[in-house]
Parts: structure tokens; C-alpha cells; sequence
């Protein structure tokens, strides 16, 4: 894998505005993600994951979104500042991004093919017989059956699973060099799920796409990831390699995660869960977010917000004062 970034996010900070006033929904996300590699972001719903991945794409409803701080540099070039015209160019070409629920970003009154072949038109010269061309590769490149029937059936005859490799496909059809996964498997059945990652991790191997995987499942991460990166409450929390944390966790909020998972190979009664709940975006004003929810806590927690700090290999990071001279938690 190259050491080179293909993206570089830089104390990203993206807001939403409202009668209430300014409500921060992501704020300092600094990460990197390099040519090949698959990274993966988790956390609990609405700590900011698929906001982060919105900012990204320069997808941020406006109003009452926007980005207020910070670098999105694809390729060395800042996102942020670009025009809409050339983001258009960018999204597809350079970066492209597969949602949760294809049955909503799928036209259901056009056919398979008709969308295939538009998105590879609209990013390419590609003639008509072309684009059908390659829409067909495209689709047999994803593992889908007859291919040439189904460019002529609507999304509504397709199966969950079938929808999701069409996305994929569409996704993939002018070869990003990043692709952006918001929760690719959480509509379907475990069966399809694991066809699903298995393929994503095939089509990293053959194509050397970069990947964000964004989701709640650890299982996801363990499955297909090489780093990943914890968010809570809008910021990141912990960022290391997938086998040193699911391993060592350091932050209180991660171990949670973590012992929430269930054992298969030991039975319980009632499974773990985090004490509290996740605060409103913007309601905590001063000190660390998980301070309310964490055993550990003490005064200076509840007073300032700790930055991230690096382990002695600089390869773990974890946003906790326990941490801040090299002390840890088991």
C-alpha cells in the first residue's frame, strides 16, 4: 500500500443552523486515507459519521448545513473551495459514494441500464454502445447474474442485494479512486451482507480502490478494514490500526463498544451496554462529550476537552486524559 494520501481531511468542522442557533455537528476531524487502503469509521447514530462522509462529497443540505472550518484535499486538491461545477466533475470521476438504502437512490422509473449508462456518460465520452459496453462489465465485475437481462429490468424487480451491487456498480463505473461506503450492508440479511463485504474487499484487491466504511457494526471493521477510527458526539475519539484496538482499546467509550459486542462462545443473560445516552449535538459546551457516560471520569474531564494523544509508535491515538502522559486503562 502507498504511503501517498489519496485524501487528507484537516480539523474538518461542519455545522447545521437553525431557530435554535449554530448546531456543530462534526468538529476537528483530521484523517488521511491512503491509495489502496480501507479504513473504517464507527460509532453510535448520530456521532457524526455520515456527516463527515456528506462533507466529503460537498452533499451538506444548504441551508441549514455547511462547512465552516477546515480541508477536504482529494488528490492534493481542497475540496472546500472548489466550485460546484467542478465538484460535479470530481464526484464520480475521483470519488463516488454507495448509500445505505439503494431502493431510495435508485430511479424506480427508469431501467438498470438507463442509470448505469447515464452515470457513465455524464462523466465520460464514452458513446452510447460504450457506455452499454461497459455497463455490462460492470455488472458481470460485481458478481451479478445475466447481466444483459438486467439492464432492461427496473430496480423494483431486483432483489436488496442485487439493488446494492448495482449501486457498487454505478459507484465503480468511471473508477474513483475513492469510495465512500455509508452502512452498505445494513439492509440486508446476514447471508447477503457477507457477499457484499467479500465483494467490496475484492474490488479493493483488483482495482486498488481507496475505501471509507462507514458504520455501527464492529464486525464490519474486523471484517475488512485495515485502521479505523472511532467518533462520539462530532469528534474523533480514538484512530489506530483495526487489530491494536479491537486488541487494546484505550478510550472508555471504545472498550464499551467493544463489550457490547456479544460472545457467541459465552452466554449471558443481558448483554453489556453503555450507561446514558449520546448527548444532543451542541448541548455539551465545555469539558470531554463521554465524560457523563464514563467510569473513569474526574473533575478535569467534566472541565476541559482533551486532546488527541499519540501512543509511542504514533500509529494509536486516543482523545482521553488518562492517556495524556502515557497512563492507560485496562
Amino acid at each position: 500500500m502507498s504511503q501517498t494520501p489519496v485524501l487528507e481531511v484537516k480539523q474538518l468542522r461542519t455545522s447545521f443552523f437553525t431557530g435554535e442557533g449554530e448546531v456543530p455537528a462534526v468538529e476537528d476531524i483530521t484523517f488521511s486515507v491512503g491509495k489502496g487502503e480501507v479504513i473504517g469509521i464507527v460509532g453510535e447514530s448520530g456521532c457524526g459519521k455520515s456527516v463527515t462522509s456528506l462533507s466529503i462529497m460537498r452533499l451538506i443540505p444548504q441551508p441549514p448545513g455547511k462547512i465552516i472550518g477546515g480541508e477536504i484535499r482529494l488528490n492534493g486538491e481542497n475540496l472546500v473551495d472548489v466550485s460546484e461545477k467542478r465538484m460535479r466533475q470530481i464526484r464520480g470521476n475521483d470519488v463516488a459514494m454507495i448509500f445505505q438504502e439503494p431502493m431510495t437512490s435508485l430511479n424506480p422509473l427508469f431501467t438498470i441500464g438507463n442509470q448505469l449508462m447515464e452515470a457513465i456518460r455524464l462523466h465520460s465520452n464514452a458513446t452510447k454502445k460504450e457506455a452499454y459496453s461497459q455497463a455490462v462489465d460492470m455488472m458481470k465485475l460485481v458478481g451479478l447474474p445475466r447481466a444483459e437481462q438486467l439492464m432492461k429490468e427496473y430496480p423494483h424487480q431486483l432483489s436488496g442485494g442485487m439493488r446494492q451491487r448495482v449501486m457498487i456498480a454505478m459507484a465503480l463505473s468511471c473508477h474513483p479512486r475513492l469510495l465512500i461506503a455509508d452502512e452498505p450492508t445494513t439492509a440486508l440479511d446476514v447471508t447477503i451482507q457477507a457477499q457484499i463485504l467479500a465483494l467490496m474487499r475484492d474490488l479493493n484487491h483488483k482495482l486498488d480502490t481507496s475505501i471509507i466504511m462507514i458504520t455501527h457494526d464492529l464486525g464490519v471493521v474486523a471484517e475488512v478494514c485495515q485502521r479505523v477510527i472511532v467518533m462520539y458526539a462530532g469528534k474523533i475519539v480514538e484512530e489506530g490500526f483495526v487489530e491494536d484496538i479491537f486488541k487494546n482499546p484505550k478510550h472508555p467509550y471504545t472498550q464499551g463498544l467493544l463489550k457490547s459486542v456479544p460472545d457467541i462462545m459465552e452466554k449471558k443473560e443481558r448483554l453489556y451496554s453503555i450507561p446514558g445516552n449520546v448527548p444532543k449535538p451542541g448541548s455539551i459546551k465545555q469539558g470531554c462529550r463521554f465524560a457523563a457516560r464514563c467510569e473513569h471520569a474526574f473533575e478535569r474531564c467534566l472541565e476541559s476537552t482533551p486532546d488527541l494523544y499519540a501512543t509511542e509508535d504514533q500509529a494509536h491515538q486516543v482523545r482521553c486524559f488518562l492517556h495524556e502522559e502515557g497512563g492507560g486503562i485496562q
